[in-house]
């Protein structure tokens, strides 16, 4: 169980620490897309931003799978 708890706890840190440096990076980028969905358009942001929040996205849940996909050990 603290093995699990330790996996979650750093996926969503190392997330939110991604996600703090990507935010103070990206604020005075020049070029700004937006991206087209089917119900509506986003806010004009940085690509650059973009793909690194989908990374960030992927550490957090990759981490939390991970602590779901776990075999219970003798030590749980």
């Amino acid at each position: 169980m603290l093995v699990r708890l330790r996996l979650v706890g750093g996926s969503l840190v190392g997330g939110a620490l991604l996600l703090t440096v990507l935010c103070l990076g990206a604020q005075n980028l020049e070029q700004r897309t937006r991206l087209e969905l089917g119900f509506g358009r986003t806010a004009p942001l940085p690509s650059g931003f973009l793909v690194g929040v989908a990374l960030a996205m992927g550490v957090i849940s990759g981490g939390s799978s991970a602590a779901l996909l776990l075999q219970r050990g003798d030590g749980d």
